[in-house]
């Protein structure tokens, strides 16, 4: 089920079609909140930044259609992070590099016992024995 549906249609010039047309493609290009007058009324809505556009073209049996689709969520959609300064991104590429490159392990000492410790007490047996 659609939330709200809107729809009209009714005869118009081509310059009232161009006039509609240019006033919804001056309040896109504006900003988000775009009001289109629309015959005796005012249509409000909120447009993202991206949508989805379909033209269709449709001709046969004497007629030409022309339908132009604009489509985009409702969702709210959480601003994208700002970009870096410019050449910032290369700094930071070499600054990845440099931390990806470890430095050569340093050799460990090589261990000079059997791996077999005695106790006090066992040392002190084995020196009287």
């Amino acid at each position: 089920m659609k939330d709200l549906t809107f729809e009209q249609k009714r005869p118009v010039s081509r310059l009232e079609a161009a006039e509609q047309l240019m006033e919804l493609a001056t309040a896109l290009k504006e900003g988000g909140e775009v009001e289109w007058n629309i015959g005796h009324g005012t249509l409000s809505l909120r447009v993202p930044d991206e949508l989805h556009s379909e033209v269709e073209v449709e001709i046969g049996e004497g007629r030409v259609e022309l339908e132009i689709e604009l489509e985009w969520s409702t969702a709210r959609h959480r601003p994208a992070p700002p970009k870096p300064p410019a050449g910032a991104e290369e700094k930071e590429a070499k600054t990845a590099r440099r931390k990806s490159v470890s430095p050569k392990p340093k050799p460990k000492r090589a261990s000079t016992s059997t791996g077999t410790r005695r106790t006090a007490s066992a040392k002190r047996s084995a020196a009287t024995s």
